[in-house]
């Protein structure tokens, strides 16, 4: 690929990304009209349609978007090849982009990535908070943070960051009304608060005295595919909620949730960092992992 093409891409995607030929052209020091000519070059050289456009901004089309991808694995691969100079001890710089589980991502890992840009100016972040499982590599992520994944799935490395215990909790309105359980069995006759992804339910566990594994007997009316949200349908006096001890601490302490059979061995959720396998880890991932699994550890 000629250096003219690059440029194209390059300047295409910054137009893309600000929405606009004067702004994307700005941000490499172009003019608008030089950054309107290279797309409309662009265009022409491939014969399809990359944005759509009006007086006041462009749009990505559904061939634009598919170039933004194609684009982006370019310039990480230019990225990687410079990282590769660099050796393994080289500044971080470049995009990282990472998707989180939406309230640990949000609770535990924005403030560090706020003070890992504060250390790296040259690094930029595009964060994804979901509890959906993103694929990785088609998704074109450099790390993606998981809990309670055990085994990494091909083709990605795994990296254990930290691990935390998981708490049954309540409002004490609702343990008021409803009785608190004392024993396990008794959690059968509770509304307990599910997590839901797709079409999958998670099921609560327990270790006997033995260590061995058991299932608990729970039903629930209320389902959801977010723990902050099962956290707020706890705080509202929904039913008792199995939520990692990071999420309700302070609620704890403040006795705005009440923990159920504090005694119960229900385990820790271990908190993993995959990512896709490269001999060599462009040193923005590498040292963000290593500053996760450092701040994570000390808590």
């Amino acid at each position: 690929m000629t250096p003219t093409k690059v440029n194209e891409i390059v300047i295409f995607m910054a137009v893309a990304e600000a929405g606009s030929f004067v702004r994307g052209g700005r941000s490499l020091g172009l003019t608008g009209s030089a950054a309107s000519k290279a797309v409309a070059r662009l265009e022409a050289r491939l014969g399809v349609r990359l944005l759509h456009r009006n007086s006041r901004s462009v749009r990505v089309t559904e061939e634009g978007q598919a170039l933004v991808g194609g684009g982006q694995r370019i310039l990480d691969a230019i990225e990687q090849a410079e990282a590769a100079v660099a050796g393994p001890v080289g500044t971080p710089r470049g995009l990282l982009r990472l998707t989180v589980p939406d309230a640990f991502g949000r609770r535990m890992i924005l403030p560090l990535v706020t003070r890992y840009l504060e250390a790296w100016p040259d690094v930029r972040v595009d964060m994804a908070f979901s509890d959906r499982t993103a694929d990785i590599v088609a998704e074109g992520f450099d790390l993606a943070i998981r809990i309670g994944a055990e085994t990494a799935p091909a083709g990605l490395m795994s990296r254990r960051i930290a691990s935390y215990p998981v708490w049954l909790c309540a409002a004490p309105g609702y343990l008021a009304a409803q009785g608190t359980p004392s024993q396990a069995e008794a959690l059968g006759r509770h509304d307990c608060i599910l997590f839901r992804s797709g079409t999958l339910t998670q099921d609560w566990h327990a270790h006997d005295p033995d260590g061995r594994l058991h299932k608990l007997p729970v039903r629930g009316r209320l389902r959801m595919d977010s723990a902050h949200a099962i956290r707020d349908a706890a705080l509202a006096g929904q039913g008792i909620a199995l939520l990692p001890a990071f999420l309700i601490d302070e609620d704890i302490a403040q006795k705005r949730l009440v923990r159920v059979l504090p005694d119960l061995e229900l385990g820790t959720l271990r908190i993993v960092a995959l990512y896709p396998s490269r001999r060599l880890l462009e040193p923005r991932v590498r040292r963000f992992i290593d500053f996760l699994a450092e701040e994570l550890g000390r808590r």
